[in-house]
Parts: C-alpha cells; sequence; structure tokens
C-alpha cells in the first residue's frame, strides 16, 4: 500500500511538472525543444496521411452503401465483431417486382414478356452490384481501416509517449538552469567581514547546496535526455513507415479500379445484351403496322421529337405493298420493307451524327459507332422511330434515339 501511494504521489508530481511546463511554453515563458526539419516533415506527412484516408475511407463507404442508416446498422455488427446480414439490392428489389408484374398482367402479352427480360437483367444487374461491393470491402476498405485502427493508433500513442518525453526533458533543463543561477548568485555574496563570520559561513553552506543542487539537475537531465532520444528514434521509425503504408494503400487502390471496371464492364454487357432482345421483340410487335400502314400517305403522328424529325425526311417513291393476311407470316412484311432492295432518294436526304453504339440485331439493322455520320431517309409505312441509313455500301434500319439529325 505505501508503494502504491508513493507511485501515486510520484506521478502526480510529473504530472504536475508537465502540466507547468507546457503552459509556461503556451505563455512563451518557457523554452521548447523543437524537433529537426525532417522530423517535423514526416510528423506532417503522417497527419496528412490520417486525415485523407479518413475521407477517402468515409466517402467511399458511401460510395457503395448511399443508404445512411444501411451504414450504421453495418458498423454496429461491425463493432460487435457479428455477421453482417445479406440485404438485398435495389436491383434485385426491382428485379422481383417487374416479374410480379409480369405474371399479374400476363407473362405471355408483349409488355409481360418485356417485364421479364428487364426484370432478369436487373437481376444480374443486382448481382454484379454486390460481388462488386463485397470485393471493394475486402480489397480497400478493409486495408484503410486497418491502417486506422492499428499503425495509426499506436503511432499516435508513441508520439504522444514522445511529448511527454519532451516536456520532461524541458522541465529538467529549467531546473538546470535556476539551480545554476542560484548557485552563480550564492558564490558572488559572500562575506569575508571578521565582524561577521557567520554570514560567511551560512553563505559558504549555501553554494555547496546549490553546487549539489546543480548536479543532481545535470543527472537527471542527462538521464531524460537518454529517454527522449530513445523515444523519438522509436516514433521516427513508425513515421518513415508510412511510406510503406503508402505502397499498400496503392496496391489496394489498383484492386479497387480493377474491381469497379470490371462491375461496369458487366453492367454495359447486360444492357446491350437486353437492348439487343427488345430491339428483336420490338421488331417482331411492329412488323405488322409497317406492312399495314405501308399504303398511307404520311407515317402516324410522332410521339417523340427524334420521331418528328424522322417524319420530315424525304420519302421515297412508294414501292409495292403485301397487305397483312391473317396466318402470313410477319417475315413476309420484312421481305417487302428490305432495305437493301430499296434506292434512296435522288435529293433530300440528310446527314446524322451517331449518339451512342449500336450492334443491329439482325441483317435489317445497321450498326452504328458512336460520333460516326451517316445518311439517314424514311420509307412509307416505316414505324417512326426507325430510319434508314447508309454509311458506304452498307444500309439497314436504324433507331432514331441513336441520332442527332443534322439540318
Amino acid at each position: 500500500m505505501d508503494f502504491n501511494v508513493k507511485k501515486l504521489a510520484s506521478d502526480a508530481g510529473v504530472f504536475f511538472s508537465r502540466a507547468m511546463q507546457f503552459t509556461e511554453e503556451k505563455l512563451g515563458q518557457a523554452e521548447k525543444t523543437e524537433l529537426d526539419a525532417h522530423f517535423e516533415s514526416l510528423l506532417a506527412r503522417a497527419d496528412s496521411t490520417k486525415n485523407w484516408t479518413e475521407k477517402i475511407l468515409r466517402q467511399t463507404e458511401v460510395l457503395l452503401q448511399p443508404n445512411p442508416s444501411a451504414r450504421v446498422e453495418e458498423f454496429l455488427y461491425e463493432k460487435l465483431d457479428r455477421k453482417v446480414p445479406s440485404r438485398v439490392t435495389n436491383g434485385e428489389l426491382l428485379a422481383q417486382y417487374m416479374t410480379e408484374a409480369a405474371n399479374d398482367f400476363g407473362p405471355g402479352t408483349p409488355y409481360g414478356k418485356t417485364l421479364i427480360k428487364v426484370g432478369e437483367t436487373q437481376r444480374r444487374l443486382g448481382a454484379a452490384e454486390r460481388d462488386f461491393i463485397h470485393s471493394a470491402s475486402i480489397n480497400f476498405l478493409t486495408p484503410l481501416r486497418n491502417f486506422l485502427e492499428g499503425d495509426w493508433r499506436t503511432i499516435s500513442k508513441e508520439r504522444r509517449i514522445l511529448q511527454n518525453r519532451r516536456l520532461d526533458l524541458d522541465a529538467c533543463k529549467a531546473r538546470l538552469k535556476k539551480a545554476k543561477a542560484a548557485e552563480a548568485k550564492a558564490a558572488a555574496v559572500p562575506d569575508f567581514q571578521e565582524t561577521r563570520p557567520r554570514n560567511y559561513v551560512l553563505s559558504a553552506s549555501a553554494s555547496a547546496l546549490w553546487s549539489d543542487e546543480v548536479e543532481k539537475a545535470e543527472q537527471e537531465l542527462r538521464l531524460t535526455q537518454t529517454e527522449f532520444d530513445r523515444q523519438a528514434e522509436v516514433t521516427r521509425l513508425l513515421l518513415e513507415g508510412i511510406s510503406s503504408t503508402h505502397v499498400n494503400h496503392l496496391r489496394c487502390l489498383h484492386e479497387f479500379v480493377e474491381s469497379q471496371t470490371n462491375y461496369y464492364a458487366q453492367c454495359y454487357q447486360y444492357m446491350v445484351d437486353l437492348q439487343k432482345q427488345l430491339g428483336s421483340s420490338k421488331g417482331e410487335i411492329f412488323s405488322g403496322t409497317f406492312v399495314g400502314n405501308a399504303e398511307s400517305t404520311s407515317p402516324p403522328a410522332a410521339t417523340s421529337p427524334p420521331a418528328v424529325a424522322a417524319a420530315s425526311l424525304p420519302a421515297v417513291p412508294t414501292i409495292p405493298v403485301v397487305p397483312t393476311i391473317v396466318g402470313v407470316p410477319s417475315t413476309v412484311a420484312e421481305s417487302v420493307l428490305n432495305p437493301n432492295e430499296v434506292k434512296p432518294p435522288a435529293s433530300g436526304t440528310r446527314k446524322a451524327r451517331v449518339l451512342y453504339d449500336y450492334e443491329a440485331a439482325d441483317s435489317t439493322e445497321l450498326a452504328l459507332l458512336a460520333d460516326e455520320m451517316i445518311t439517314v431517309y424514311s420509307l412509307p409505312g416505316m414505324d417512326p422511330d426507325w430510319l434508314i441509313g447508309e454509311r458506304g455500301n452498307q444500309k439497314g434500319k436504324v433507331p432514331v434515339t441513336y441520332l442527332e439529325l443534322l439540318s
């Protein structure tokens, strides 16, 4: 018990001494041991690394999980060291609703068939999103968290110890300076008068006492200087390890970009496949409409700006039309409107710039590349959402929504 009380009293004295030294430094009444420029640059680099790592980590979490409530839930599960329950992605939930709607409307109807196709694509997109989030969390977020919760905590702990060692060192320097000043003052005022021998004895005794105090302060200073130097070296090694942290984070960043690239490539491929499916099914749905309206002198009223532009294009002379007959396959109509058998009008064709890449669904369509220029015109009876496009010797149907018609 006595030992604990003494230790407590000693710790309280050390704390009081450090507090006094820190306060005097802030008030400009005490000198402060300055670290070398290289050490200060290491400290600044470490602080910058910690701050930016925190910001990147938080924003990446927002990117992967925009819902703040879900992020809080995942944080609590992580702190409780429990497995985060599986959560349905927005794409998978949308796919579920579309499939249920298709079953309700009738899976055999055109709308129901399209809902099923789009829903399946949304399900695949949701699964790809889940895989991307899982990969990014393991390969990118986890290393950043490990740095903040592991290496950085160790660095912060050693920096606090270094700060305490520096305060102890500066306090010892202050005590030594005061002891030397008192010793010099005591040695400078001895009384050598024979009528006052007692004052001389007291002065000589005080000088010897301050000499002992100076010697004790110098010994403490050497000890605290050694401890400070040793702690400074430990802290320096940890701070220099920030370079290795940057290398590790760079590797993790490359893995994150690779995961993100694969994710977006998958999404793009899924949407291209869906577009092909919808394009072919759209041709089947409107094939009868092409033939049924072939005898009309003008296309039906458009419902979108691009269709209006298509309707204003010059039309080639009317070609022979086969009327729609019950039981006749739709391929008959397609053969009548085969773009390869139609010659463009002598004048009045328009130029168009392609806005997006488009892959032809069949031989009657023309594949497009973004930013290329093609010649377009309309055919009587065509669906207003489509035009005939020409590029050199190639010819085929092209969707209006993929074009910017030029004057």
